[in-house]
């Protein structure tokens, strides 16, 4: 089979799954995987054989799309702020939208001209937001928490790969024991579970059959747990003055801000992202 043949073959069996749009897009990033040649080198190459091995990756992972598993899974891998990072079932993909967050720290530690900051990120997952941000301000300090041993293994493979120096550290954010040895920080930043269980029915099926739950979904008659509680473990290690940014559930943008407000923060500003819906909160303490 040649690679354009391939490729033909791939989105004629997406389209059933996905629209052709979406089923041409995957199919790109499948081919890459399979054959490791750029977009461009596939149409100079377009008559080249797949090897045997070829063959069967590509069949490989044409089984598990129409099974409704996520390409980055099936490839191994998810580009974030320009780093293509290993992820797995243990990990949340990265989303464009939870780079805005990181932006908006980035931007914010540069206006403000200081030359060093100490930043924790809570719930990291596969490391994207820690590791961007250690990439955008090299000489912060940069912590990441996470409850899952299996997303640590994830992240700190990804720090090794990018080259970049994070400390990680296994961590229950809701145990209030646990998180009294954290030392102080300029800056807290999290994504937590925002998603109540309620909405899991209008998710995407291969979001909810593959993605870690425990990184999605918070009690119905509890959204804001995460918040609430991070909240109040940032007012003990946060410094004067200290940050906090989370990424939030649209649906509660406002009773995010309030809850903060609530728990004595100051100039609590929510901001929406790039489609224009509550994304983001920073307030300062």
């Amino acid at each position: 089979m040649t690679i354009q043949a391939a490729f033909t073959q791939l989105i004629t069996s997406l389209i059933p799954v996905h629209d052709q749009r979406e089923a041409a897009n995957i199919a790109h990033i499948v081919m890459e995987h399979v054959t490791g040649l750029s977009k461009m080198d596939r149409i100079v190459y377009k008559d080249r054989e797949l090897t045997a091995g070829q063959a069967t990756q590509l069949q490989q992972a044409l089984a598990a799309l129409l099974e409704h598993q996520p390409v980055q899974y099936v490839t191994g891998s998810s580009w974030f702020y320009g780093m293509e990072l290993q992820v797995n079932a243990n990990v949340l993909i990265p989303r464009p939208e939870t780079e805005e967050l990181v932006e908006w720290i980035v931007q914010d530690v540069r206006n403000s001209k200081l030359p060093q900051r100490r930043i924790l990120d809570i719930g990291t997952g596969s490391g994207a937001i820690p590791l961007a941000i250690k990439k955008e301000l090299p000489t912060a300090t940069v912590w990441a928490l996470d409850v899952s041993s299996g997303a640590l293994e994830t992240a700190r493979g990804n720090a090794q790969q990018q080259k970049l120096d994070v400390h990680f550290e296994q961590m229950d954010i809701l145990d209030t024991n646990a998180s009294q040895s954290l030392p102080m920080f300029d800056i807290i930043v999290s994504n937590p579970p925002y998603i109540c269980q309620r909405e899991s029915t209008d998710m995407q099926e291969q979001v909810v059959a593959y993605e870690p739950s425990i990184a999605l979904f918070v009690p119905d008659d509890d959204a804001l747990l995460f918040y609430r509680q991070i909240g109040l473990l940032a007012k003990e290690k946060l410094h004067p003055g200290g940050a906090l940014y989370f990424e939030i559930n649209e649906a509660f943008g406002e009773e995010t801000a309030g809850l903060l407000r609530a728990q004595g923060y100051m100039n609590v500003e929510v901001r929406k992202d790039l489609f224009g819906k509550d994304r983001m909160v920073k307030a300062l303490l």
